[in-house]
């Protein structure tokens, strides 16, 4: 009889924030060479969302944190820990952690960003739960809010069509039953970085006349290594998170891949063992929102009842660094 492990932390809520400017496909031909067809085909992208010049991260993560606050009857002065999960941080120094404490007003929350790319939300998931099973607090707030806007050239065909912005937000306790993250695997290769990546921006190489006009602050991307990459490490993190569970592909009832790319979606699932009528995708809509996808599917996913008591829920990411990262939950 196969052990299942006693959960320790349960993910009481959830909440999202999209921006309300819808950019589609035929916007971005009138923007560049590029065709609708040519990005659905490739993509599976139809539309993404684009926060406005003046909605910073912080403010779509405040957003999406009190929808998930008030589902889970939570107030501000009650969070212990706020994990703030971005790449796109509206500046260096402090972080977009602590403004969103001081937007939230959760002024007993010690507060700190992550950098995890596409993987993040997961590895501050993992992060709240060490907190809050040995005690240090006993709740948490993580958030993801990603403006790839703000990155991307909007010159470049190549990239800039498969990203969109938004944000999205968990609460969690220490569980009580057999609700909660069944298990998780996180892994890294820092040797890969350079296939995914902003050249220029950091203290390595400040920003300069020289690097704003070779575009180097931007992003960059080697697609094709990214791709295969993406889908061996996907894979992987999916069958060893399920293992830990005592799970397999069949015990799965909702898969929620990271919303990169239809073709990376699809191939994950397949090696997972796991049918397309059981996987939710809404890359559709939203593009790749880096951190923030997992968590806005996964609220999509609970608002539409597709995930119910006794569910099992497995998500699974992966992103620059190259970080991956799979979690496997009972709701």
């Amino acid at each position: 009889m196969v052990q299942h492990p006693q959960p320790l932390v349960e993910l009481v809520a959830t909440g999202r924030y999209l921006p309300e400017r819808v950019l589609t496909n035929l916007d971005l031909e009138k923007m560049m060479d590029t065709s609708d067809e040519w990005i659905r085909e490739r993509t599976g992208i139809r539309e993404r969302r684009i926060a406005r010049a003046d909605e910073k991260a912080a403010d779509m993560a405040a957003e999406a944190a009190r929808r998930a606050m008030e589902r889970a009857g939570v107030s501000p002065g009650e969070i212990d820990i706020l994990i703030l999960s971005t790449a796109t941080p509206d500046r260096l120094l402090p972080s977009t952690a602590c403004d969103l404490q001081a937007i939230l007003g959760a002024r007993n929350a010690m507060a700190f960003d992550l950098a995890a790319a596409c993987s993040g939300w997961l590895y501050g998931l993992t992060m709240a739960e060490g907190y809050l099973a040995t005690g240090r607090g006993d709740i948490a707030l993580v958030v993801a809010t990603e403006k790839m806007s703000s990155m991307v050239d909007w010159e470049d065909r190549a990239t800039s069509v498969l990203f969109g912005d938004g944000a999205g937000a968990g609460i969690l306790r220490r569980s009580t039953g057999e609700r909660g993250i069944l298990s998780c695997y996180h892994r890294a290769d820092g040797t890969l970085g350079n296939l995914l990546y902003r050249p220029a921006g950091g203290a390595a190489i400040p920003m300069s006349p020289e690097v704003l006009a070779n575009k180097d602050h931007l992003l960059k991307m080697s697609g094709r290594e990214v791709f295969k990459n993406a889908v061996r490490s996907m894979a992987e993190a999916s069958d060893i998170a399920l293992r830990k569970a005592g799970l397999t592909g069949d015990d799965v009832d909702i898969l929620i891949p990271h919303q990169a790319n239809i073709r990376i979606i699809d191939a994950t699932a397949k090696y997972a063992g796991i049918p397309p009528e059981k996987v939710y995708v809404n890359v559709d809509r939203y593009g790749n929102m880096s951190s923030a996808a997992i968590p806005v599917a996964l609220d999509e996913v609970l608002e539409k009842g597709l995930a119910g008591p006794g569910s099992v829920v497995h998500t699974v990411a992966f992103g620059a660094g190259f970080t991956w990262s799979a979690m496997t939950f009972r709701f």
